[in-house]
């Protein structure tokens, strides 16, 4: 199966738009070290604003087959800026003028972070490249088991990756299912700053469906990456106001583009299998339009046929990871993707935006409605 999150080059075909998007999407607890707000030295001065502008811009998580990487990977960390929804349709533009991103080996940061992917039963390593960094950093990873001091939390196994230093954690791939990775250095912190991604074990004999995409939801409050970015704002984790709701990093209608988002394009008869993660720290119950799901794993594990059935909406806690499928079996259109906490679907006060995607068919591709929301989105593809 193709994993591929864009396409290269200046533009692409509506063709080019369906192979881009159609195989693979990017998709998305507390900490035991003491935290508080940035000291003086942390937050980038007013004076050094131009130093953050000058930051390099994330690009679309990269989907990292471990298995042809021989099970070794490096993620450096990257002080990067992330364009959220960067055109100014739907209350925006919306930019983190700072974030905290992993790029992995040679790759583009990325936020979320690359979608690690390896086969049940595989021995791996992740090193963290903490090189470029002026703050110590740590690699978690949900789900799946592992020894004592390769658990990624500082002050239980003693490891803590300081400035311009490197760690090697060692795996196996134990636990199929879909799993969530973090930093867990000052975990609320550097979870909101964007440390965060997807490790997908794929169980023996694993069957891809028609269409297979990441879907990794978070809401942010702008004001920490502000901050660092040299604002004068003020950030307290006691008062945290979410004000940016994300898919795969992104808003609406940035959602939809082809390069930057991470539209459903499904063929009538298409068997659909989302992968939804929660990074953020809020619930998000998540609704599909016109179309009804099963949920097929839960944390990794595979859900009984016997307790399956078909729903439109699922509820995902912080941290929780749900695999639903469905049939694309509905009338050929454009359909909406959304967490169902109404408020969430918003850049500013301007509705909709926020955190909502959409299912795109193929034969609606053509239409001047879909037209119209690419220039929302601002392809000009």
């Amino acid at each position: 199966m193709t994993q591929t999150f864009g396409a290269p080059g200046d533009g692409i075909t509506r063709r080019e738009f369906v192979a881009a998007t159609g195989t693979a999407g990017t998709v998305a607890a507390a900490g035991c070290t003491a935290t508080t707000e940035p000291s003086a030295t942390e937050v980038e001065s007013g004076a050094a604003r131009s130093m953050a502008s000058s930051l390099p811009t994330t690009s679309p998580p990269e989907v990292v087959d471990l298995n042809e990487r021989g099970g070794a990977v490096t993620l450096k960390t990257v002080k990067a800026t992330h364009h959220v929804h960067p055109t100014e349709t739907m209350g925006g533009p919306v930019t983190l003028p700072q974030v905290w991103a992993w790029q992995a080996d040679d790759g583009a940061p990325s936020v979320p972070g690359p979608v690690l992917r390896v086969e049940e039963g595989t021995e791996f390593e992740v090193t963290l490249d903490n090189s470029g960094m002026s703050m110590p950093h740590t690699f978690h990873v949900h789900g799946i088991q592992k020894t004592w001091e390769n658990d990624g939390v500082p002050t239980t196994t003693g490891v803590t990756v300081d400035p311009g230093e490197s760690h090697t954690y060692e795996f196996t791939a134990n636990v199929p299912g879909t799993h969530l990775y973090h930093c867990h250095y000052q975990t609320p912190r550097h979870m909101d700053m964007g440390m965060y991604g997807v490790l997908r074990v794929d169980p023996k004999g694993y069957e891809p469906a028609d269409k297979e995409y990441f879907m990794t939801v978070k809401e942010w409050d702008s004001r920490l990456s502000r901050q660092f970015g040299g604002e004068d704002v003020t950030y307290d984790i006691t008062n945290r106001r979410p004000d940016v709701f994300t898919v795969n990093g992104k808003s609406a209608p940035r959602t939809l583009h082809p390069e930057d988002g991470s539209p459903i394009i499904v063929e009538r008869g298409d068997t659909v299998r989302l992968h939804w993660v929660n990074a953020g720290f809020m619930s998000h119950p998540m609704h599909t339009h016109n179309h009804r799901f099963t949920v097929v794993e839960r944390d990794g594990s595979p859900v009984p046929e016997v307790a399956r059935y078909a729903r439109d909406v699922q509820g995902i806690s912080p941290a929780e990871r749900y695999t639903v499928e469905f049939e694309a079996d509905a009338d050929p259109g454009i359909y909406l993707m959304h967490c169902h906490k109404v408020d969430h679907v918003r850049n500013g006060a301007t509705y909709p935006g926020g955190m909502l995607g959409g299912i795109v068919y193929k034969e609606a591709m053509d239409t001047d409605i879909f037209g119209q929301l690419m220039e929302y989105a601002g392809y000009e593809g």
